[in-house]
């Protein structure tokens, strides 16, 4: 029988229902061509990898999406906590235009020139077409794989979500995170990500980095109205 006594004291929990589960992961600012030849970057922290495969979790409707269903590809940046400035210049602008109700409604605006709003340098991949943030530590290009339709069983979200594949085509790392003597392994000793926790972001550290711009927004906003959990 294992020994709990080193443990703290199991608190009781409640039943919440929270507008967002945003519990902590990295931020990504993923790159892609506007059907005009111009670059859209867009900051999302619903990823998860794999191996060389990466889910991303995405609006259906959002100039990201219909970027990567056109063009196959994409560029997922990684930035460090120390870019949090230039990911939050981000926070509240899109490439569509025009700008989608629901993003109307949290106070979104169109905003072309994403790089250039972020101060960041954008260079085109090496295999696909779609832009690389040279300051970003880590750069994935990547091809889409599959487009999986989110939530089809919920009359209010479905049409509304889609959760995208890619896979890996080529890893780009600054030498400064790399580990040392060691050519295709970066070191977590010095690889600081960004991190979002509900709309906060925060570095391995539990300081809170800097006020988010999407902080502002009340977590209430991204419930739709009357929605409830299935059973």
């Amino acid at each position: 029988m294992q020994d709990t006594s080193e443990f703290p004291a199991a608190a009781e929990s409640g039943s919440i229902e929270p507008a967002i589960l945003y519990f902590g992961t990295p931020v990504v600012l993923i790159g892609t061509c506007n059907d005009d030849g111009s670059y859209n970057l867009a900051p999302m922290s619903s990823a998860w990898w794999v191996g060389w495969r990466c889910m991303l979790g995405l609006a259906a409707n959002s100039k990201t999406t219909e970027n990567m269903i056109r063009t196959g590809e994409c560029v997922l940046n990684l930035p460090s906590s120390d870019l949090v400035g230039a990911v939050d210049r981000l926070a509240r602008t899109t490439g569509s235009d025009p700008v989608p109700p629901g993003k109307v409604w949290r106070g979104y605006r169109h905003e072309k020139d994403k790089f250039g709003r972020a101060g960041l340098t954008a260079s085109r991949g090496d295999i696909v077409a779609a832009p690389r943030a040279l300051e970003c530590p880590v750069q994935i290009e990547a091809r889409l794989a599959h487009v999986h339709e989110m939530a089809r069983e919920d009359a209010m979200w479905r049409g509304n979500l889609v959760a995208i594949e890619v896979r890996i085509t080529r890893v780009h790392a600054h030498p400064t995170i790399m580990m040392e003597g060691q050519s295709d392994r970066i070191d977590p000793d010095k690889w600081r990500p960004l991190i979002m926790s509900f709309q906060q972001f925060y570095g391995l550290t539990p300081e809170k980095l800097q006020r988010s711009e999407l902080g502002q927004i009340p977590e209430s906003m991204y419930k739709p109205p009357g929605w409830r959990p299935a059973a």
